[in-house]
């Protein structure tokens, strides 16, 4: 029996989405976990890219000339770097992350704007499952007869709050998206916004300083483009409004009533100290100054062991160090330009109050919120952030309204673009097969050694250099 386009679709959302509630519900999940689900998640990618041929092509000429110099530049770095393959694996998870952005659009192309309720439905899901999941850790907390109170302790399903908090950046904007429409119920309008205030108490609690950056920034840059923006920037301060007094109420009145101490308080994290950022980023930076053209490598600055982390915290610094300069402005070129379209439509659509119109204002917002929170954390890095984004980007360039007239894809370069992710993915899915069964010795091994902890990049323990 031959599946039809839109059959192959709705197994592809189906098995995508059942990776990604393990990776980030499953209480026993963490980035070794959900990087295996990342890989698995591009192998099915690539399967239903190489079952779907687009007939007009989805990115425009400049678009594709500069993702192939990047391409191009990364195996050329990776050639002259001091450890070639794992400099390869990067460029094959980049390659790879191409391939799930592509599949995303090809999904939201065939299946047309029902595709849109499914995708709000599933972040619904996902986010309510994660609540349920902190408020049931909460009352277990205040019940378990200990008298300290520690936040970070409810969080599950990631190795670091870190982590989640860049999971909820790419999901706090899309959350408003049932706020800002008209037709929706009192009902499910309260509900979501009660769901969305307990995301908010999460996001507070956890202290990830960098998802407040880039809310804040996707605040500010919304509230520009004209006043459906204004409102969403509205719901989601009603909404930061409400995580306020939730944490008020069960981390000081109650905790206070029931006698607890509770540690590691949200009001600490409201510093502008960089938590050691300035000693990684001196590092990426004197990398760039020594090797500015081709850099030390993909994934190379984990090959330069520290006792901080095995990526800068940074994208442009670890880009620019890694890949080199002239990869980086490449990068930042296409960004700028792909952003640049995006807001233009918005800002000719502002009056617009159709599903689509507002959901493209949320998933630009997310996008801008996730960018802003790489200059300061490892969105680019992490497993599942960077699923998040290949999302939110394929989403968007399915819904992008072309000014000039589409063109037809040429049946070469999509057959190069096969090729290419095939060998991408089979390197991905060899090296998982490779490392998963002996992951937990390498890391014993690893902390009974010089690591003082586990610093993650590929894998949780990520210094190449060991």
């Amino acid at each position: 029996m031959v599946l039809s386009v839109p059959q192959r679709g709705n197994i592809f959302l189906v098995v995508v989405v059942c990776l990604l509630a393990v990776g980030i519900c499953a209480p026993f999940s963490g980035h070794d976990l959900q990087r295996v689900m990342q890989i698995a998640i591009g192998l099915c990618a690539v399967l239903y890219g190489l079952s779907v041929a687009p007939a007009v092509s989805l990115v425009d000429r400049p678009t594709a000339l500069g993702l192939t110099l990047i391409i191009g530049l990364g195996l050329v770095s990776s050639a002259l770097a001091h450890q070639p393959v794992w400099a390869l694996i990067e460029v094959a998870l980049f390659v790879s992350c191409a391939a799930i952005t592509l599949a995303f659009a090809l999904l939201r192309r065939h299946g047309g704007e029902s595709l849109d309720r499914v995708l709000i439905l599933i972040v619904v899901l996902l986010c309510l499952i994660k609540s349920i999941q902190y408020l049931y850790a909460g009352a277990l907390a205040f019940t378990s007869g200990e008298r300290t109170l520690d936040p970070d302790l409810l969080l599950s399903g990631f190795s670091n709050k870190r982590f989640y908090g860049q999971f909820q950046t790419f999901t706090l904007p899309l959350l408003a998206l049932p706020l800002l429409m008209p037709t929706v119920s009192r009902v499910w309008r309260g509900g979501v916004l009660a769901l969305l205030c307990v995301w908010w108490l999460i996001a507070i609690s956890g202290g990830t300083r960098g998802t407040w950056l880039g809310m804040s920034a996707a605040g500010l840059v919304l509230a520009v483009l004209g006043p459906v923006g204004r409102r969403w920037l509205g719901w989601q301060l009603a909404a930061v409004l409400g995580g306020l007094v939730l944490y008020w109420l069960a981390f000081t009145l109650l905790a206070q009533y029931l006698g607890f101490e509770t540690t590691k308080d949200a009001g600490d994290r409201l510093t502008t100290t960089l938590s050691g950022r300035e000693a990684i980023w001196w590092q990426a930076w004197h990398m760039l100054v020594e090797h500015p053209w081709l850099g030390f490598g993909p994934m190379h600055f984990a090959d330069i062991a520290n006792e901080i982390a095995a990526h800068p915290h940074q994208a442009i610094l670890q880009w620019a160090s890694e890949w080199g300069v002239p990869s980086a402005l490449c990068v930042a070129v296409l960004a700028w330009r792909a952003g640049w379209a995006t807001w233009g439509l918005l800002r000719r659509r502002m009056l617009c109050a159709a599903r689509v119109d507002l959901l493209r204002l949320c998933l630009f917002a997310a996008l801008v919120a996730a960018l802003v929170q790489s200059m300061v954390d490892g969105v680019i890095v992490m497993p599942n952030s960077q699923v998040w984004l290949a999302l939110v980007v394929g989403w968007l360039m399915a819904l992008h309204v072309w000014q000039a007239p589409a063109t037809a894809a040429l049946p070469p370069a999509w057959f190069a673009w096969r090729v290419l992710s095939v060998l991408a993915v089979g390197l991905l899915v060899g090296v998982a097969l490779r490392d998963v069964p002996h992951i937990k010795h390498a890391q014993q091994a690893y902390l009974s050694g010089e690591g003082r902890h586990l610093q993650p990049r590929f894998w949780a323990q990520g210094v190449i250099a060991r």
